[in-house]
């Protein structure tokens, strides 16, 4: 019986860390910030460790657009109904390290005069 409790134990231990092996920092973005301007794709999802969405540029590239984490991007205005499929928005923020792969963290996402700022703390990078 009290084996069985250990397991249970060091189980429940296992997967509690697995959400923040999940999580990520910025060391695999470059450090440069970007902006970009796109049509929504896919809208804003709140349902992972960090909300998301998607949206193709002009040279026809889909982009993986990584938010904020639901709450702090739902606290800064941006929720999942904000943004349709269709609607032309700028992103700021830093692409990933990878050339090829078509990922940007996002600091600011703009739409329609609104400015939604998803990681206030990073905002003096915008200006840079």
């Amino acid at each position: 019986m009290r084996s069985s409790l250990g397991v249970l134990v060091g189980v429940a231990l296992v997967l509690s860390a697995l959400p923040a092996a999940a999580h990520h920092g910025w060391g695999g973005n470059s450090d440069a910030v970007s902006e970009m301007t796109g049509v929504v794709v896919s809208p804003v999802s709140l349902s992972g460790p960090h909300g998301t969405m998607k949206i193709k540029t002009a040279d026809g590239k889909t982009w993986d657009i990584t938010l904020a984490p639901p709450f702090r991007t739902s606290s800064a205005g941006l929720k999942q109904d904000t943004l349709k499929v269709g609607n032309m928005v700028t992103v700021h923020g830093n692409k990933n390290r990878d050339a090829n792969r078509f990922e940007m963290k996002t600091v600011q996402v703009d739409y329609e005069g609104k400015h939604f700022m998803v990681y206030p703390e990073r905002e003096a990078t915008l200006h840079r």
